[in-house]
């Protein structure tokens, strides 16, 4: 790293799982939000000798107010719901408006599992130490939402490992999570891809390749982002 910017997705990765590994946590499960978290999650799951998975979150937005999430929906053994209920009451969204909004969110989510994971099962995280790895956190909707679902499927713990995170998110994460890795916490947070030298958008071929090589023997992660 210099001058405060990562070289790329890979050794952000490196230096996180090196973070990581020196805890020794037990049965360690890492499930990367795609498509950036990919390759940083397959450099920890590498490190840690760990099984590679990916937690896909979609954000249910209000009718009108598309960005203004009401909830959102994250994949796992069972897709689990979560629901901002305060906005969802404001909204005058209705339920049967809500469930077809997730059940179209579901479609969705199960088009880019088959497509990323080529029928890999889902990795249980009941009795594991969950790690949510994802390439840097601006506001943290996502990774709160996927915390939440996480946590309600059994883990022994649940850690977030993320790059770069402005400081009050990781304090907001720090309340919810056991623990929390982070390499930097600016003090003026800028855009998540203002910190790499190389943050070129990943395709869903990219992300097909990193889990691939994570699923193979003796494989080191297969995309260099």
């Amino acid at each position: 790293m210099q001058n405060g910017v990562f070289e790329n997705r890979r050794e952000a990765g490196r230096r996180l799982a090196e973070q990581i590994a020196a805890c020794r946590f037990e049965n360690p499960v890492v499930y990367a939000l795609p498509r950036g978290g990919a390759p940083i999650g397959a450099e920890i799951a590498a490190r840690l000798g760990a099984p590679l998975d990916l937690l896909m979150v979609r954000k249910i937005g209000a009718p009108g107010h598309e960005d203004l999430a009401v909830g959102a929906i994250v994949n796992g053994e069972r897709p689990d719901i979560v629901r901002n209920a305060d906005i969802l009451a404001a909204s005058g969204m209705g339920r049967a408006q809500f469930d077809a909004a997730c059940a179209r969110a579901l479609v969705e989510i199960a088009r880019r599992r088959t497509l990323y994971l080529e029928g890999a099962p889902p990795v249980p995280a009941r009795g594991a130490t969950a790690i949510l790895v994802d390439d840097g956190v601006a506001t943290g909707a996502s990774m709160r939402a996927a915390l939440e679902a996480v946590r309600r499927r059994g883990p022994k713990q649940v850690i977030v490992a993320t790059t770069v995170a402005a400081r009050d998110t990781v304090k907001d994460l720090e309340r919810l999570a056991d623990r929390v890795f982070c390499l930097l916490t600016p003090d003026t947070f800028e855009a998540v891809g203002r910190y790499y030298q190389d943050f070129r958008q990943l395709s869903d071929e990219d992300v097909v390749r990193v889990m691939r090589a994570a699923r193979a023997p003796d494989a080191a992660p297969g995309v260099s982002a």
